[in-house]
């Protein structure tokens, strides 16, 4: 309705009609007939105008008396606004009155004209006309559903003040879905009560509740809503069942969940497709398998179709719960079931396949969804972008983003980032700004996370100035630096060793009222310990309390790994002693600082009680830990104790690093010989010292020393299945001159039959010794073999048995004369 149309039909500011309806509404029944014959011609005629003023006049019935029966079964929202725009215009004594209204709104709210809406209710107030409670109630219905939550809280407050009562029950459940899709509970429940209060209640009105406490976790409360209720107009049904089930299911609650699936089978209701859905969503969660193919039978029994998005669901919980193998089980038994794979069931298996590392596989995956016709999408593309990307094969990812967008695809924020972070993570910064750049040319602009990552490789190179140009470039296109765009830089700023530039960044930051959040606080507080700054880094944890911001583990360690490099064990000891105050629970690089701390003031005894206090917590010494240990111990000539943390470390299956060879050759190579322990130590319980028996027989057998600590190593390191580790030291051997001699021979050699490659040791490693040396490698094989459980021997004492023979036989071989 226009404005020059209500213009027509405001008030004449003339005395109220006194119709036959007015003055004695009992007395006139409108007939069928009549109303019938207005709409006839209303929906029929051209000139319907005219002939409506010739059928009333011919009648003794006013136009304002039948008006809002007409609109009230009118279909056309344009031809009841013509009717009432041509009965609003009669003579005087014809005033439409606030039924006719009403119906016009009816009519309004349900095609949703809500600016014509708004143009009839302030005519209604000029003509101190009040909508009634059905029109006011179809009002609540149309806003709520339109989503327009305040309007319709509005039109339902005004019901109460017009009408002293709410408005209809389907218009009251309109307004509950609508509040409780906006999280405004509180409301909501308001509400209800004053439903309740009317008697204006059905079971769809507290299924919403239910649903909405649900959603909030409370099912709980919802089932007790449900049960105050119970033959009160609520009559149980599965659709309640459905929503607490889904409600427990949510909330990681299967076994309850449960609990009301048999309950409800057992008071005769049938689970639907929803109870099923809800009940396998609960048990992927949990990655109950087992009991997702008993109901995946069960649905079978009943002849309920599992839907593709079920299967896909349990396809996704396979990966996420490491049952990859069952995936395969699970996609035929899909197919057999007549339900085909859709495009999201393959973005599941290329996501799942990237996840494990198992690129190839996901790429098969792509090539099987476009042979069955499906269009794969971003969501196919990006998990294998970011994968190649983590595998070094950067020029592979760019060719399925080059592939994507030649499928009609145009790469999002979300595609050219995963290039870029891969990129970044393999270390190919230039690269990662190239495919910036391509991606600015194609109108995608950088948002801030990505200038994050771009800036953060580049600081991790060295490249501080090429990150500065970034923050230039990234203020002039508009797009404003996060808290992690300052991290960042303050980061590089103190790799750079500009820590009065990193703190200025800081406090710029703070100023433009940007929270640096725990992690940003932590970066400062690591660049002012970095520097030795402990004062500035007490006083940035005050800053960080008042900012309501906890200092974490991260902080706390930082803090006492910044005292120990000052050689203020005390300050270390302190502040671990506050962080354990604060509940704040120290994981292993902060029992590792103190350990570093603890070696440096040469207190081993504290050292060792520091590391036993570190495992009774259930931590697990990382190669850090040992590091510190072996080299501490080696530099205070204590070989003896240096052996013994290399083997516990060994037996707790960590693997050493080349820093800690570089100890142990250096320790057993720099010290006299006699002051090498002669007698083996004990590692743990019975085990004796692998490697000070065999460096104590190598030495006495003449070896050098050096040559003796190398090969102790490779023996110790073999002997517990990490040849692959000992295989890569002797490779550095050999690039130092070292050549493979008898011990490291019969060592690997040992190690790869204890894997079970013996059939291929010849692949592996060479043999060039001759037959002395195939036999001192058979001697210290005998010694290896020791070291086996008991009636054990390993495979390589007979490799060497039979390369000694075919050694004697080639001998043999050359002494015979040839004949003349």
């Amino acid at each position: 309705m226009s404005k020059t149309l209500l213009s027509r039909i405001k008030p004449l500011h003339k005395p109220k009609p006194t119709s036959s309806s007015s003055s004695s509404p009992s007395l006139f029944r409108p007939s069928i007939k009549l109303l019938q014959d207005t709409i006839r011609i209303l929906e029929t005629h051209d000139q319907w105008d005219q002939s409506l003023e010739t059928h009333f006049s011919e009648s003794r019935v006013l136009v304002s008396d039948i008006a809002h029966h007409v609109l009230d079964r009118i279909h056309d929202v344009e031809l009841g606004l013509k009717f009432f725009d041509w009965a609003s215009k009669r003579p005087y004594g014809c005033s439409l009155d606030g039924s006719a209204y009403s119906s016009l709104l009816k009519l309004l709210a349900r095609f949703k004209i809500f600016s014509e809406i708004e143009l009839v209710l302030k005519s209604m107030k000029l003509e101190e006309l009040k909508p009634t409670r059905e029109a006011l109630s179809a009002l609540i219905h149309a806003y709520a559903d339109s989503g327009s939550v305040g309007k319709a809280l509005e039109f339902y407050n005004m019901v109460g003040e017009m009408h002293n009562c709410v408005p209809g029950v389907f218009a009251c459940n309109s307004l509950l879905s609508v509040l409780v899709n906006h999280r405004r509970t509180e409301i909501a429940c308001r509400v209800y009560d004053e439903m309740l209060e009317n008697s204006c209640v059905d079971d769809y009105s507290t299924c919403i509740m239910v649903g909405s406490l649900c959603k909030e976790g409370k099912v709980q409360e919802g089932w007790k809503l449900i049960e105050d209720r119970w033959g009160e107009g609520c009559v149980p049904n599965v659709v309640f069942y459905n929503t607490l089930i889904d409600g427990y299911c949510k909330r990681g609650d299967v076994e309850s969940a449960n609990g009301l699936f048999k309950e409800l089978k057992l008071k005769g209701f049938l689970p639907t497709l929803e109870t099923y859905g809800a009940m396998i969503n609960g048990f992927c969660k949990g990655g109950k398998f087992e009991a997702i193919d008993r109901l995946l039978v069960e649905m079978k029994e009943r002849g309920l179709n599992v839907s593709v998005q079920v299967y896909n669901t349990i396809i996704d919980a396979q990966y996420k719960h490491g049952c990859a193998v069952e995936v395969v089980e699970t996609i035929r038994r899909m197919i057999e079931s007549g339900c085909e794979p859709d495009i999201i069931t393959y973005n599941t298996l290329i996501n799942g396949s990237c996840r494990e590392g198992k690129v190839k596989e996901a790429d098969k995956f792509l090539e099987e969804a476009r042979k069955r016709g499906l269009m794969p999408s971003k969501f196919s593309y990006t998990p294998l972008i970011h994968a190649y990307c983590r595998q070094g094969e950067y020029f592979r990812a760019s060719d399925l983003l080059i592939k994507m967008m030649e499928g009609g695809h145009e790469p999002d924020l979300v595609s050219y980032g995963a290039l870029i972070h891969g990129l970044i993570v393999a270390g190919e910064v230039d690269v990662a700004l190239t495919i910036r750049d391509k991606m600015m040319e194609r109108g995608v602009l950088p948002d801030a996370g990505i200038y994050n990552v771009l800036m953060s490789g580049l600081c991790k190179k060295g490249r501080l100035p090429a990150a500065k140009l970034l923050l230039a470039e990234m203020l002039d296109q508009n797009v404003q630096p996060d808290a992690f765009v300052y991290t960042t830089l303050v980061d590089g700023f103190i790799r750079n060793g500009e820590i009065e530039e990193a703190k200025k960044l800081f406090e710029f930051a703070i100023e433009k009222d940007i929270d640096p959040g725990v992690v940003g606080y932590n970066a400062m507080i690591k660049g002012f310990c970095k520097f030795g700054m402990m004062k500035d880094a007490l006083s940035c944890i005050l800053r960080m309390r008042k900012g309501s911001h906890a200092p974490d583990v991260f902080t706390y360690t930082t803090l006492i790994d910044g005292y120990v490099k000052q050689h203020d064990l005390d300050g270390a000891l302190k502040m671990f002693g506050l962080m354990v105050k604060k509940r704040c629970k120290p994981n292993v690089v902060t029992y590792t600082s103190l350990i570093n701390g603890f070696c440096s003031k040469g207190d081993f005894d504290r050292a060792e009680k520091t590391f036993r206090e570190m495992q009774s917590c259930g931590l697990e010494p990382n190669v850090v830990t040992y590091s510190i240990f072996i080299g501490s111990f080696c530099k205070a000539c204590k070989l003896a104790k240096a052996a013994s943390f290399f083997e516990l470390m060994l037996l707790s299956k960590c693997i050493p690093n080349d820093v800690i060879f570089h100890y142990l050759v250096n320790g057993f190579a720099n010290t006299a010989l006699s002051a090498v322990p002669k007698e083996s130590i004990r590692v743990q319980e019975n085990k004796k010292s692998m490697f000070l028996d065999f460096f104590g027989k190598m030495a006495s057998d003449g070896w050098v020393q050096i040559t003796a600590a190398y090969n102790s190593i490779i023996i110790c390191l073999c002997q517990h299945g990490m040849v692959k580790t000992a295989l890569q030291l002797h490779n550095k051997m050999i690039s130092k001159g070292f050549l493979l001699d008898s011990v490291s021979f019969a060592a690997l050699l040992h190690g790869i039959c204890l894997e079970g490659r013996s059939n291929e040791w010849n692949d592996i490693i060479s043999c060039n010794l001759n037959e002395n040396e195939l036999q001192t490698a058979a001697n210290y094989l005998h010694k290896l073999n020791q070291y086996l459980p008991q009636g054990r021997a390993s495979e390589a004492s007979h490799i060497i048995q039979a390369l000694i023979e075919d050694y004697k036989s080639n001998d043999s071989q050359e002494e015979i004369p040839k004949p003349r």
